[in-house]
Parts: structure tokens; C-alpha cells; sequence
């Protein structure tokens, strides 16, 4: 094989990866903006229903929980590494 035929082969395979990739993107909701499909996240215009005002409300209160335990989490980390720090200084 001679480095011309190489390098034609390299192309048509970064080609061919890129028409995979294009199409798993939109086979995945990636490309639904493309489509003029709205994404999940948007605020919807119009009326929204009670069940997405619940929905949104937990997901709130969730997301504020979370940030509790991640505070929790790294306070913990911190106790932990300064009481080691205290062991090892005496």
C-alpha cells in the first residue's frame, strides 16, 4: 500500500465516523433544536399544566437538597484531612 492510498483511507474513514457521529446526535436528541423540537428543559410559552408546576418545584427542592449533601460531603472531607493533620503533628 503506498502513502497516498494510506492517507484516502484515513479520509474516508474520519468521513465515515462523522456521518456516524451526525447520526447518533440526532438520533439522541441532540439535534432537536435543529428539528424544531423544543428541549426538555426549556420553559415551555403558554399555559402550563399543575403537574409541571410540581414537577418543576421538586425538582427544586431537589436540587437544593443536593447541594446540602455535597456541602455535607466536603465539610466531612475537610474535618477528616485536618484531624489526620492534627494526628500527625503531635
Amino acid at each position: 500500500m503506498n502513502p497516498f492510498e494510506f492517507v484516502l483511507i484515513i479520509i474516508g474513514m474520519s468521513f465515515l465516523a462523522a456521518i456516524i457521529i451526525k447520526k447518533m446526535e440526532l438520533g439522541h436528541g441532540r439535534g432537536r433544536r435543529q428539528r424544531g423540537l423544543n428541549h426538555p428543559f426549556e420553559q415551555p410559552t403558554g399555559k402550563e399544566s399543575a403537574e409541571t408546576l410540581r414537577l418543576r418545584q421538586e425538582v427544586a427542592e431537589l436540587k437544593e437538597r443536593l447541594k446540602v449533601l455535597e456541602r455535607i460531603t466536603v465539610d466531612k472531607e475537610n474535618s477528616l484531612s485536618r484531624q489526620i493533620d492534627e494526628l500527625r503533628d503531635r
